[in-house]
């Protein structure tokens, strides 16, 4: 029935998506199979993309030719730039997005590719002959070769639904788990965790009093994720905040006796940074309010996402509790929240490839590892898919350092150092995240994806102008000066101190009250300079010049571990065989087999004065 194709993806959720869209890009032949092509793509919990890191992980996606960024600009209902009061290190792109038009657009996409055909099935089984996977069979028994595997399952591998005390099988709501799969690969010697993640419920929007609530409206000038020119929707939705109460809270507390997580019925553990309303209660006893974000799901539908009140209580108790929040009073729920708990496979169980360590070109990507977010499966995905492809092909892989993106900080956290809870990515994971900013990182991936094949010429002629100019721009500001006479009014007008003397344009804009607009407006031949280049390139050059010693230093401590991140490993080495390192370092170094002394370095267990032996021994 089926020919062989290189790669098989299973899963077609964000990791699965991005996966089948850069193999199939890269001119693999691509398999995509789901249990269900009506919600490919589903924005299973909130109706939204980026944030806090997660931004980040969005422009990398995108800086490497991949479709998160651009699928997410074609469906925004709301743009907003997160922290910029504080530094560009922190600065971090957020979407509101119209669920039904983001779903609609990555199929669009994914039909409009050439290598990709989709197979609406559920994968029983992978074929795995001389420790190499060879393909998958499904449910109606069809067995489908290929030459390498790719797992995207997100939360349907033995997934449970829960509310309150009653229990469903399934891996979203209104969807079945999916068995089988876990129980083979646990055959193959693949450990195996659970994990719980949780949704507020949807409420209908007209019956809702938002004159109770605080406004929340996107930036002014809709901002974009992508680098690319995609049109994206001039309007905007606004959304709204409320708050919980004393008593929202003394009725949410009649329902813990049912609570599945307080009686123990989920045993795998839940996202720490993103807790239910019933956990926030428990942990935060002293808080007697808690933020509710508002957000509508579409710019058509009057469906609304409880942004804050993800539970897994009772749904009288959820309704009745949510009729005493401001503006909620008289509220219709659509769905109940619930709790999902699944199957993960502790991510010490790949490589930094996304390959599995114990089966040949099978690569696990998204929720299966431990991760929770779209933004953080979607960049595994792309990482699992690429990688699938170039290992067939006998072409070399595609591994992120960590000083040079987000998504390879993500990888090395779940490869060496595991997670026992989900994984959400921060910016304070980051060691170098002032190299690593959402405003440069075409700058830092899209020459690399450029050689392998995944964006085109014009996008790195569109980068290397961008950093052509804004070079060009900061050294004039080193040669170029402006007058007592010019600038002293507008430092005036800022509060800063006034110039006793013709002074450098770098250096005045170092100033932490001084923007480059301030400078155009004091001098009229900066400015017209100024109005030949994009807004993108501008900002650039603002952020080189404010932040050029922190750079330097930054970079210092890049070039310092350089070294460790440059020694590699023989992936068979018997550590076994140095009784001078610790038997924990010894467990631990066989388990994870770092590709280099750096990663070597950052596996719990292993002291310094391992690596010490390490690096004795390798000199």
């Amino acid at each position: 029935m089926f020919n062989k194709y290189n790669i098989i993806v299973v899963g077609a959720g964000h990791a699965g998506c991005e996966a089948a869209a850069a193999a199939a890009t890269l001119g693999s032949s691509v398999l995509l199979i789901t249990m269900n092509m009506g919600v490919i793509a589903q924005m299973s919990c909130n109706p939204a993309i980026g944030g806090v890191a997660k931004g980040q992980i969005v422009r990398e996606i995108d800086a490497m030719g991949g479709y998160t960024g651009i699928i997410a600009d074609k469906s925004t209902l709301q743009f907003r730039m997160l922290n910029l009061s504080k530094g560009p290190a922190m600065w971090s792109p957020r979407s509101q997005n119209d669920r039904m038009r983001f779903a609609e657009e990555w199929r669009l996409t994914l039909e409009s590719l050439p290598n990709v055909d989709m197979w609406q099935d559920t994968v029983k089984e992978v074929i795995v002959e001389n420790g190499r996977a060879r393909g998958v069979v499904t449910s109606l028994g069809i067995r489908i070769e290929a030459d390498a595997v790719v797992l995207t399952n997100g939360t349907f591998l033995n997934g449970i639904i829960h509310i309150g005390e009653k229990k469903i099988g399934g891996g979203r709501t209104g969807e079945k788990a999916a068995t089988g799969l876990t129980e083979q690969l646990t055959t193959l010697g693949f450990e195996s965790g659970r994990m719980k993640t949780g949704t507020p419920p949807r409420v209908d929007g007209r019956s809702l009093n938002y004159s109770l609530m605080e406004e929340q409206w996107g930036d002014e000038k809709k901002g974009r994720f992508s680098y690319t020119d995609v049109d994206i929707p001039t309007e905007q939705r606004c959304c709204w905040i409320t708050y919980t109460n004393d008593k929202v809270h003394e009725v949410l507390k009649t329902g813990f006796e049912k609570s599945p997580m307080f009686t123990g019925r989920i045993k795998g553990l839940g996202p720490r940074y993103c807790p239910s309303i019933e956990d926030k209660i428990n942990r935060f006893a002293e808080r007697d309010r808690h933020q509710i974000f508002v957000e509508p799901e579409g710019f058509k539908t009057v469906e609304i996402y409880v942004n804050g009140f993800s539970t897994s209580l009772p749904e009288d108790v959820q309704l009745k509790a949510m009729r005493l929040i401001p503006g909620f009073e008289n509220a219709k729920m659509y769905r109940p929240g619930y709790a999902i708990e699944y199957d993960y496979f502790p991510p010490m169980q790949l490589d930094l490839t996304l390959e599995t360590l114990k089966v040949k070109h099978l690569f696990f990507a998204g929720q299966i590892n431990g991760t929770t977010g779209y933004e953080e499966a979607g960049a595994q995905g792309f990482i699992a898919g690429v990688n699938a492809h170039q290992r067939i092909n006998d072409l070399h892989e595609l591994i992120l350092k960590r000083s040079e993106s987000y998504i390879g900080v993500l990888i090395d956290d779940l490869v060496t150092k595991g997670t026992e809870e989900p994984y959400r990515m921060f910016t304070s994971r980051a060691e170098h995240r002032l190299l690593l900013r959402q405003d440069n990182a075409d700058i830092r991936l899209t020459p690399l994806a450029h050689k392998l094949g995944l964006v085109t010429d014009e996008r790195l002629e569109k980068v290397n102008k961008k950093v052509a100019d804004s070079d060009y721009l900061v050294n004039y500001m080193k040669q170029n000066s402006v007058s007592i006479s010019e600038m002293n009014p507008v430092l005036e007008e800022v509060g800063s101190s006034p110039l006793t003397q013709k002074s450098r344009m770098f250096s005045v804009l170092s100033r932490p009250q001084i923007n480059i607009t301030d400078i155009a407006k004091a001098n009229t031949e900066f400015s017209n300079l100024l109005n030949q280049y994009e807004e993108e390139t501008i900002e650039q050059t603002e952020i080189k010049v404010k932040y050029d010693s922190y750079f330097a230093k930054e970079m210092e401590i890049v070039n310092r571990m350089k070294k460790m991140e440059d020694k590699e490993i023989n992936p068979n080495f018997d550590y076994n065989s140095l009784t001078s390192l610790s038997i924990e370092a010894r467990e631990k170094l066989l388990k994870v087999k770092p590709r280099t002394l750096g990663q070597a370095s950052r596996i719990s267990g292993v002291s310094p004065s391992d690596i010490s032996v390490l690096m004795v021994h390798m000199s």
